[in-house]
């Protein structure tokens, strides 16, 4: 490993960090040197970090609900207060209520955007502030690196997830304002969108049922692994980007463009000039010309041959 990937020295928080996804990432930060401070709402964040100290590493638990502003703070603290620094926020807490818009209820929506939209603002709140009062006292910029999980149900608007589409869509723009906002402290932030096999996504994805594959193409050690990268030296010139990534392959996303303008010949529109120019040119248009990014399923194409690429026949 070259020395622009090695963590060492460094400490990072990983929130939803007791199992699945969160896990994978902050075993594979614990591995590349970095200190890391294991959150999760349960014990199975003691677990983790345990893992984390049994392989040489160095971790902490912090027990708690990423949803409390406070936590952010205590979680920032913790990492000072322990080893010394605080550098790498991956945020990855979450949960799931999927109902369609016509079946959700206030608390459906009220508690996915709280654990998913405001826990990635608390915690990224208390890391800004300590990253800019650092820069402030060492005059100049710093090492800070965030990286959030989004998810392509933003990109799709996915039908049965208006709730946790939305935070996703909200957690995108966090990073964009966070990368914005801090990249004169020398701060860089990005988000992900992963796909990955473990618990709360069981009933998309199912299970790897295949028992020739050398390895699950949808196991979360292949997102910790651009994690890491994300969290290293090496990405420093890479802030404000949303990746997909998943199996064998990482995708950068473009951002949205102007597909057309519509000028009113007059000082302003009519109601019948705007008819005119609105209703022939979206005349016949297909299902999934929207603003949705229906084009990102194309990926799943490069997914599938990965999997059969992967695959002991």
């Amino acid at each position: 490993m070259s020395t622009a990937l090695e963590l060492t020295g460094r400490t990072a928080i990983v929130t939803g960090a007791g199992a699945g996804l969160g896990r994978a990432e902050a075993m594979a930060l614990g591995a590349a040197g970095a200190a890391v401070v294991v959150n999760d709402i349960g014990d199975n964040a003691q677990s983790v970090a345990d893992e984390i100290i049994a392989a040489g590493g160095q971790a902490i638990a912090v027990l708690g609900d990423v949803s409390d502003w406070s936590l952010g703070e205590r979680l920032v603290q913790s990492a000072n207060e322990n080893f010394g620094s605080m550098d790498i926020l991956v945020n990855n807490a979450g949960i799931i209520r999927d109902k369609m818009i016509f079946n959700l209820t206030e608390s459906d929506w009220d508690d996915v955007i709280r654990v998913h939209l405001k826990g990635h603002a608390a915690t990224s709140h208390a890391a800004a502030v300590h990253w800019r009062a650092l820069s402030k006292e060492v005059g100049g910029p710093i090492y800070g690196r965030v990286i959030n999980t989004s998810s392509e149900a933003f990109l799709f608007g996915s039908a049965g997830q208006p709730n946790y589409s939305a935070a996703k869509a909200g957690i995108v723009a966090l990073t964009l304002s966070t990368s914005q906002g801090l990249s004169r402290y020398g701060v860089r932030a990005n988000a992900i969108c992963p796909r990955a096999r473990t618990a709360m996504t069981a009933q998309a994805f199912g299970e790897n049922t295949d028992p020739e594959a050398i390895e699950d193409p949808l196991s979360p050690d292949r997102v910790a692994t651009l994690v890491h990268y994300l969290a290293s030296e090496a990405s420093e010139e890479i802030t404000g980007q949303v990746f997909v990534v998943y199996g064998r392959m990482v995708a950068l996303m473009a951002a949205p463009k102007v597909e057309n303008t519509f000028q009113t010949t007059g000082s302003k529109f009519t109601i019948d000039e705007l008819s005119d120019n609105l209703t022939p040119y979206f005349s016949g248009r297909g299902q999934y010309e929207t603003y949705s990014a229906y084009s990102v399923a194309e990926l799943e194409k490069t997914a599938l041959a990965a999997v059969d690429s992967m695959v002991i026949r």
